[in-house]
C-alpha cells in the first residue's frame, strides 16, 4: 500500500504505558477504519503489541515500528512482523531497514536532513516536529523537493492535517488527537467517537 492509499491519508501513531490497552486501541482503530498504525517502541512491550495485533488482524493491516533509534531496534521490530519502520531522525535504525527490506519512513526537518534520508533510502520523509514550521514550511520544502513524500508528524489535528494535505503533503501521522488516552487505559468508546470525527473530516477533504 502507497502512502497516497492509506485510509483518511492517516497514519495512527499508538504510544502508551499498558501494552493490553495498546492492542485494544490498534485493534480498535483497525475496526474503525484506521488499518495503518505505527506502534512506537516507547510503548509498554511495544514489539509485543506488533505481534499480537498482526495475529488478530492479519495481513490486511499495515502495523509499523516508529521511535527506531537503533539496528538492533530495527532487528527486532523485523522479527516482530513490522511492515515499516518510522524513525525520529537519521540513526542507525533508518541505515539497517535496507538490510532488512523495509520501507521505512525518516524523520527529518531541514533540507539537509531531507537530502540525508533519501541518500540512506527512505520511502518517504517524516517531516518532524510539523508544528514547528506548520503547511507554510512544507509548502517551502516542495519547492526544492517536489518528489519526496513528505508526512508531518508532530502537533497534527483535524485541522492541521487539512492544511498539510493542501500543502502537499502525502499522508500525515497522528497520535493523541485521534489515539487521546486509549493506550495508556482510556475509553474505548471515546476512541471511536474521535474516530469518527476524523473520518469526517478527513473523509470529505480526501474524497474532493
Amino acid at each position: 500500500m502507497e502512502l497516497t492509499e492509506l485510509p483518511y491519508r492517516t497514519l495512527a501513531i499508538v504510544r502508551g504505558a499498558d501494552r493490553e490497552a495498546a492492542l485494544r486501541t490498534v485493534i480498535t482503530l483497525a475496526e474503525e477504519g484506521f488499518t495503518a498504525a505505527e506502534v512506537s517502541l516507547t510503548t509498554a512491550d511495544a514489539l509485543w503489541v506488533i505481534e499480537q495485533a498482526r495475529r488478530e488482524l492479519g495481513p490486511g493491516t499495515l502495523l509499523g515500528a516508529g521511535t527506531v533509534l537503533t539496528a538492533a531496534d530495527a532487528d527486532r521490530a523485523a522479527l516482530a512482523g513490522a511492515d515499516f519502520l518510522v524513525t525520529p531522525g537519521l540513526g542507525n535504525g533508518l541505515r539497517q531497514a535496507p538490510a532488512l527490506g523495509l520501507p521505512v519512513l525518516a524523520g527529518a526537518l531541514t533540507p539537509s536532513e531531507v537530502i540525508t534520508a533519501m541518500e540512506f533510502g527512505a520511502s518517504a520523509v517524516k517531516l518532524f516536529p510539523a508544528s514547528l514550521g506548520g503547511p507554510g514550511y512544507l509548502k517551502a520544502l516542495r519547492d526544492p523537493f517536489p518528489t519526496v513524500p513528505f508526512v508531518p508528524v508532530g502537533g497534527i489535528d483535524a485541522q492541521a492535517a487539512l492544511a498539510h494535505l493542501a500543502a502537499g503533503a502525502v499522508a500525515v501521522g497522528v497520535g493523541s488527537p485521534l489515539v487521546g488516552d486509549a493506550a495508556g487505559g482510556g475509553d474505548l468508546t471515546a476512541l471511536r467517537a474521535r474516530a469518527a470525527h476524523w473520518r469526517g473530516v478527513l473523509g470529505r477533504a480526501v474524497a474532493a
